[in-house]
């Protein structure tokens, strides 16, 4: 028999996780310091507007931090197709054999085995590309691609700084530096894990000083992190496929700061759905689709350092999850409030993990 005194868990819609962002706060640009970037301290009940470069004196000695090592490539890519039309791609993810999956944005698509001469086309110092059919199948969303060279290269030389929608410039010799962290190793994301963009060097320095340590995992961020949840039933969303790793150095950190009474700190929601994915599916490396949302138990991740996110997106639900609706809304008014800079290049914000039977709706 269910005691009369256990808290009944609330039944969340899209509707909930919808606010007003005046446009003024969307930030279009970085802060003139990764670290100088504002801090809300939204860990414990009073909220305290902050610095990011104060971030260590909120850790503790034997603390670690994750945090996802992922390379933003220069993924967008423009061209036309055969009959002429304009096209652009989103390359999401490397294949073997000079292979791709992208994004395509175009007023009709090519039939498969249509080509398309990007960058003006291998004739004109570009390169080639073969629409070989959709991804992962024939009904995907995305598409397959045979490119006519080494793709990693390609995107180099002809690509663009794949900045998010609302990022309302051409991307410039400044986002191809400040949108990627300063330890971005592993090419592959089309977004960066934005969390991350607010450590530099001095404040790694002085988080090693005290004594904080160390690790990494690999999320290839996808495009499909920016698309908001469009059914009001949030359980009929189908969550967006990205690639992850977490290594045998990182399990082992993360077990050795467990046993010394640390706390694991993610930076970012996509170390979050890394690890949460790894401890969830007993699998450290492969594709994932974990979809967060209240009532999740989270079984790795102790703290969390994330930006501010999309009104009824699915980081929205998973920050919810991890810190209590209530709470979370709570901040996110303050932000507003306090002019706070939000998305990709704005500020962040430090949580700490609410169990969901402590949580107040």
């Amino acid at each position: 028999m269910t005691s009369l005194s256990a808290p009944i868990p609330r039944e969340f819609t899209l509707s909930d996780f919808d606010f007003e962002l005046p446009p003024e706060l969307i930030a279009q640009h970085p802060a003139a310091e990764r670290s100088g970037s504002r801090l809300l301290d939204g860990s414990s009940p009073t909220v305290v507007d902050r610095i990011f470069r104060e971030l260590p004196s909120l850790l503790n000695a034997g603390d670690l931090l994750v945090f996802n090592d992922t390379k933003v490539v220069k993924a967008r890519i423009f061209g036309e197709k055969a009959s002429g039309g304009k096209l652009e791609l989103l390359i999401e993810r490397v294949l073997p054999g000079h292979q791709v999956v992208a994004h395509m944005k175009v007023s009709k698509k090519p039939l498969i085995g249509g080509q398309m001469f990007m960058a003006g086309g291998a004739r004109y110092g570009g390169f080639d590309a073969v629409l070989l059919g959709r991804w992962p199948d024939e009904n995907g969303q995305l598409f397959h691609l045979q490119l006519s060279d080494e793709p990693h290269a390609l995107m180099e030389k002809h690509g663009h700084v794949p900045l998010p929608p609302y990022i309302e410039h051409t991307d410039t010799e400044e986002d191809a530096k400040r949108y990627q962290t300063v330890f971005a190793r592993a090419p592959g994301a089309v977004a960066a894990p934005t969390a991350a963009l607010h450590f530099d060097e001095a404040l790694l320095a002085q988080l090693e000083a005290c004594g904080v340590l160390r690790a990494s995992v690999t999320l290839h961020v996808g495009a499909g992190t920016f698309q908001p949840v469009k059914t009001e039933n949030i359980a009929e969303h189908t969550m967006h496929r990205e690639w992850y790793e977490v290594p045998e150095a990182t399990q082992q950190a993360i077990a050795a700061c467990k046993a010394r009474g640390g706390k694991v700190v993610a930076v970012g929601t996509t170390t979050v759905r890394t690890l949460e994915s790894w401890a969830k599916f007993d699998q450290a490396s492969g594709d994932t689709q974990i979809f967060i949302t209240p009532g999740f138990e989270f079984q790795v991740v102790d703290r969390l350092v994330t930006n501010f996110h999309l009104p009824k997106s699915t980081l929205m639900m998973l920050v919810s999850a991890f810190a209590g609706y209530a709470h979370i809304m709570g901040l996110y008014r303050h932000a507003i409030a306090q002019k706070y800079r939000f998305f990709s290049y704005g500020d962040a914000m430090l949580l700490t993990r609410t169990p969901p039977e402590t949580q107040a709706n």
